[in-house]
């Protein structure tokens, strides 16, 4: 098939979403594919062939080439942030009528709030941190947010990832410097109640009737928390596969994870993100589109199973077609 990465986006993590869609590319077509990288920044979207580019054509999602017109078979979407993983390009595709590899749009709009997500989910019986939702325009009441979530704290921009404006706020003093750093990166910020445990995350996929679950990574790091530096710096973090915890403990995250996905609508592969204390199991967020950069946990939780990217990236194309 004629396969566009769609990479870039709008966000800080760009630069994350350009090295995902490299690997991907090597995958797809290490699987058989023409693939032609998709380059999403504002509103100019351009394909990449080889040294130069060519104008994208939003009125149909085709190029031209040497004179000759090119249309997508499938979408492999490995844009992090706005607009790829918040639904935007999600809706276009549809209304284009070409297949894609992620959430449909209204499930990625859910999952990538990462206070409504929350919100939905403690409605459906999954154990969340305890949260407040701040927005730039409104003034917050400093107080009743330390009285609600506790301090410690870890303050985060509500829609985004990979990190970026995250603190762990230690002091009350520095709540509302750690909120203007969330505040920088997005109009929304949540501030969530810290839990000291073991922070774990699990990749999934659906398949048929049912899941293919990947091994749980557990994060260890010497840094506060799991931030930028200790994601994409080698040496920062460890990551260990399988996760160190019991097999009891492993069940009930791929149960919950499971859960999830259904309850969120998911397509395609997502990571979740749990924190562990003792033997409840808190969820703290959903990827719709984990990295799969060589520093990305996902291709390593594949590789640890004794698949090839290769092969799991088909079956995921076989799962959105259908029979």
């Amino acid at each position: 098939m004629n396969i566009a990465i769609f990479t870039g986006g709008d966000s800080s993590e760009y630069v994350i979403s350009m090295k995902s869609a490299d690997q991907v590319r090597k995958w797809l077509e290490a699987a058989g594919h023409s693939c032609f990288l998709v380059e999403v920044r504002g509103n100019t979207w351009k394909v990449h062939l080889g040294k130069k580019t060519v104008a994208l054509d939003k009125n149909d999602l085709s190029f031209q080439k040497n004179g000759e017109r090119f249309s997508f078979d499938f979408i492999w979407n490995t844009i992090h942030g706005t607009p790829g993983e918040d639904g935007k390009l999600q809706g276009y595709f549809d209304i284009m009528g070409i297949p894609y590899s992620s959430s449909n749009h209204l499930s990625s709009a859910l999952t990538f709030d990462k206070y409504t997500c929350k919100s939905f989910l403690k409605q459906h019986g999954i154990l969340t941190p305890e949260a407040s939702l701040v927005r730039k325009e409104i003034e917050p009441d400093l107080e009743a947010l330390a009285s609600l979530v506790g301090i410690p704290c870890f303050v985060k921009p509500n829609n985004g990832g990979s990190s970026f404006g995250i603190a762990k706020v230690v002091r009350y003093e520095d709540l509302q410097a750690a909120l203007d750093k969330a505040l920088q990166e997005d109009h929304e910020a949540i501030v969530e109640r810290y839990i000291k445990g073991t922070e774990v995350t699990c990749g999934l996929m659906k398949k048929g009737d049912g899941f293919t679950l990947f091994p749980i990574t557990e994060i260890v790091t010497e840094n506060e928390f799991f931030d930028y530096e200790a994601k994409y710096t080698a040496g920062m973090a460890e990551e260990i596969t399988p996760a160190r915890i019991d097999e009891d403990v492993a069940r009930r995250c791929h149960d919950m994870a499971m859960d999830i996905y259904k309850l969120c609508s998911c397509s395609g592969i997502i990571r979740v993100d749990f924190i562990i204390k003792g033997n409840q199991v808190y969820f703290l967020e959903l990827n719709s589109i984990p990295g799969m950069s060589e520093e990305s946990i996902i291709p390593k939780q594949i590789q640890t199973m004794g698949l090839t990217m290769e092969k799991v990236l088909q079956q995921v194309i076989e799962e959105v077609l259908g029979p």
